[in-house]
């Protein structure tokens, strides 16, 4: 009798096991970001700077440093410190290199001083 009880215990609980199995919810699909600037992010790492004039405009028109960071202060005492704002951009990253590269080619091709464009 008590081999029927622990039978009938067993077979109760892969019963609810199942019964749990079955309500729980499917695993759900993973999302997939649809990245609209994925294009415009390849196209400028893909620029090749061949040209010094191309190489000088790039230097000069794309910033060294981010032009946002400010320190607002009065008296001579800070009072406001306004963070860069440069990593919002999403194409921060790309144009960097690409004026990274460019201030290369002006070295490496055209062997000038950048310090000009620091």
């Amino acid at each position: 009798m008590f081999r029927t009880n622990k039978q009938s215990t067993n077979s109760s609980l892969s019963e609810v096991a199942d019964l749990n199995s079955s309500l729980t919810p499917p695993k759900a699909l993973p999302k997939k970001r649809v990245d609209l600037l994925k294009p415009v992010r390849q196209w400028l790492d893909q620029i090749e700077i061949t040209d010094q004039s191309l190489a000088r405009f790039l230097s000069k028109i794309i910033p060294g440093q981010c032009p946002f960071e400010r320190d607002l202060k009065l008296f001579g005492h800070l009072v406001l410190h306004i963070p860069p704002l440069c990593k919002l951009n999403p194409l921060y990253d790309q144009l960097a290199s690409l004026r990274f590269r460019a201030l290369c080619y002006l070295v490496d091709h055209c062997g000038e001083d950048i310090q000009f464009y620091a």
